[in-house]
């Protein structure tokens, strides 16, 4: 995977509202003070009129944007995920979740990926949040051109919208002429009779690395990429419960609360299957190197061969 071009998924962000600002004019964005880090600075330079800089002061930003709107226009709002989240919980949850506003939550530097920022800045409990919302829909995309696809449709769509994107380059792995982003539809990268691997976000490459590790010592490894969190692909998840024996689950986020759990649930109540979460567990992350945090915890591709061999 080492030779394969990396860029980070906020970076996709910023071009792709850019894009979409060419193409829609009630497209506004909004930002706390963040314009630089979250990539949202491009459009500010493309179209100055329709970026609002509203400070650090991420539960007013949300609130300004409820108010845009129930005004014809569709508000991006920008921050880091700690803040887009965790800070502005009850402003997302009361101003844009409870009436169901059409706004959409931009949430960059999410997870221990963040890197040398440290604990109090990288956000592992964002989606668990987020999917307790109702009506908010959760996106976690695996690279820079599922981002712009999701960013897009995430437009397109009526109602409120959660991205989680990333601070850390990752592989890009779309490159499938035929790729089609599709709201609440994963996709199957590789099939397999074995076990299943369903991750979300940087651990979807991360997976298909562990996937090719795995078949050379005689494992096959079906490889499902659910960018969609909420809703969830129950149907596509169920099927890979009945034609294989386990299933696995990746992400750069506790396992308590986000893919892992959404997934359980499902399998659960549809299909009871053996379920291994691959997550922060129930704890803080520490300031390192972004590539240092992933392997430590298990979460690039030798942590998630070595957790599958485990448990077989």
């Amino acid at each position: 995977m080492s030779e394969v071009k990396r860029i980070a998924t906020r970076e996709g962000y910023g071009e792709a509202l850019v894009e979409l600002g060419r193409e829609h004019d009630d497209l506004y964005v909004l930002d706390a003070d963040l314009a630089a880090a979250t990539k949202t600075g491009v459009f500010k330079k493309a179209f100055p009129e329709r970026h609002i800089d509203c400070g650090i002061a991420e539960a007013n930003m949300t609130g300004i944007a409820a108010g845009l709107s129930t005004c014809c226009i569709v508000p991006f709002i920008s921050s880091f995920a700690m803040f887009a989240a965790g800070r502005a919980f009850e402003q997302v949850r009361n101003s844009i979740g409870y009436p169901h506003l059409n706004v959409k939550i931009g949430a960059t530097h999410a997870g221990i990926s963040v890197g040398e920022d440290g604990a109090s800045h990288q956000c592992n409990e964002d989606m668990a949040l987020m999917r307790s919302i109702p009506g908010m829909v959760v996106i976690c995309p695996s690279d820079v051109i599922e981002t712009k696809a999701a960013v897009r449709a995430a437009y397109e769509y009526e109602g409120p919208v959660y991205l989680r994107f990333g601070r850390y380059g990752v592989p890009v792995i779309n490159t499938d002429p035929e790729y089609k982003f599709e709201m609440g539809k994963g996709v199957t990268l590789r099939e397999g009779t074995d076990i299943t691997i369903i991750a979300t976000g940087l651990c979807v490459a991360e997976a298909l690395g562990a996937a090719e590790r795995l078949a050379a010592d005689g494992v096959s490894v079906r490889v499902i990429n659910i960018h969609t969190i909420k809703p969830l692909d129950e149907d596509l998840i169920v099927k890979a419960a009945k034609e294989t024996k386990m299933i696995f689950t990746a992400e750069e986020h506790s396992v308590i609360g986000g893919l892992g759990s959404a997934v359980c649930e499902c399998l659960a109540e549809k299909q009871p299957a053996k379920v291994v979460r691959i997550g922060m567990k129930d704890r803080f992350g520490e300031s390192g190197p972004a590539a240092e945090l992933i392997h430590k915890y298990g979460l690039d591709a030798d942590g998630i061969c070595a957790t599958v061999k485990e448990h077989l």
